[in-house]
């Protein structure tokens, strides 16, 4: 289960397309924002500095400052006690971005649920069934094959071992390595070739 987080922070950049942008936060979520929305939100106008931004090549210069997403290519000025005006980069808060994000389907807990439940039928398992094999409830498997909770490691392993009765491997690779891991994935003893 995702834990909520009471200050967000963007602790990294996934990817930057367009106008829109992935990021993760504290709480250790993906989620996508589309800065048209954004900007439309914070009123940026022709007008603005800021407006400067809905130019791709120019948003893309977006970097990680300070726990949020920063652009020093904006002309935004602040004017200190001294009276002198200082360049800073245009950020917006994350607290901001994350209210306008949308979380993005994490693909490894779909196919991890999905898989759960195929191995469970292929074993001639109930969810009621399996939930009592793994000390866990049919509700929580029935959340977990609909992709509707997280899963501890170390329920995972009841589930796959205690309840299924397989064995589960966990393997951490390179995005190099898991393309060629894509070519011939190992399930059980048997190798089968993907396409």
């Amino acid at each position: 289960m995702r834990r909520n987080i009471i200050i967000p922070r963007i602790l990294k950049i996934n990817w930057v397309k367009g106008l829109a942008t992935s990021v993760v936060f504290n709480n250790g979520e993906s989620r996508t924002i589309d800065f048209e929305k954004v900007f439309s939100a914070i009123g940026v106008e022709e007008t603005s500095p800021e407006y400067v931004l809905f130019k791709p090549n120019e948003f893309k210069k977006v970097e990680l400052q300070n726990n949020t997403l920063s652009w020093n290519n904006v002309e935004v000025f602040i004017t200190g006690k001294d009276k002198k005006k200082t360049k800073v980069p245009f950020e917006i808060g994350a607290d901001i971005l994350f209210k306008y994000s949308e979380p993005e389907e994490n693909e490894s807990v779909t196919k991890l649920g999905q898989l759960i439940k195929e191995e469970r039928i292929k074993s001639g398992l109930t969810q009621l069934e399996l939930a009592n094999m793994s000390g866990t409830t049919r509700n929580y498997i029935s959340r977990i094959e609909n992709d509707r909770s997280d899963i501890e490691l170390a329920t995972l392993r009841k589930i796959v071992e205690t309840g299924l009765g397989k064995h589960l491997e966990i393997v951490i690779s390179s995005r190099a390595q898991s393309k060629q891991h894509r070519a011939v994935k190992g399930y059980g003893d048997k190798k089968v070739r993907q396409a």
